[in-house]
């Protein structure tokens, strides 16, 4: 069995980390997603065309972030995991990943005192709704799968 764990940085990534750790698979993958459009859009709003990608002097920041990400989420795995790292809509890209999963496990990211469709944002509820693939919500500070 394949799992695939959303690390959403909106969310509380950790919960659905250390949830993960507790499952008896063949393979976890890390999914992390950056939504590069509004990125671009807004920096080139900023600076103005000066010759060359506006986010390109960003992108060693970004992608040390993200490796900071990832190597903190396979320290709370546990085991080595593989790394999945997609830019563009969010909900697309967790969409499309989840193609090769068996089980998305990933956060809510709602109000939990408001239990039904406001436990989920937006992007979560997308995410919910169109996943090809089993999906395993969890709580923010729940362990109950360990």
């Amino acid at each position: 069995m394949a799992v695939m764990v959303w690390i959403n940085p909106a969310a509380a990534w950790e919960s659905a980390v250390d949830a993960a750790a507790g499952l008896t698979c063949d393979e976890v993958v890390l999914l992390l997603v950056t939504e590069e459009e509004a990125e671009h859009d807004a920096f080139t709003g900023l600076l103005g065309p000066a010759g060359h990608e506006p986010g390109e002097a960003f992108a060693g920041v970004e992608e040390e972030q993200a490796a900071a990400l990832f190597d903190e989420a396979e320290a709370r795995i546990g085991r080595p995991v593989r790394r999945l790292w997609e830019r563009g809509v969010a909900e697309h890209e967790v969409v499309a990943a989840a193609s090769g999963a068996d089980l998305l496990v990933c956060v809510r990211d709602g109000a939990r005192e408001l239990p039904g469709p406001d436990s989920l944002g937006p992007v979560t509820r997308f995410v919910v709704d169109h996943a090809p693939c089993g999906v395993f919500l969890v709580w923010p500070g729940d362990r109950a799968a360990r």
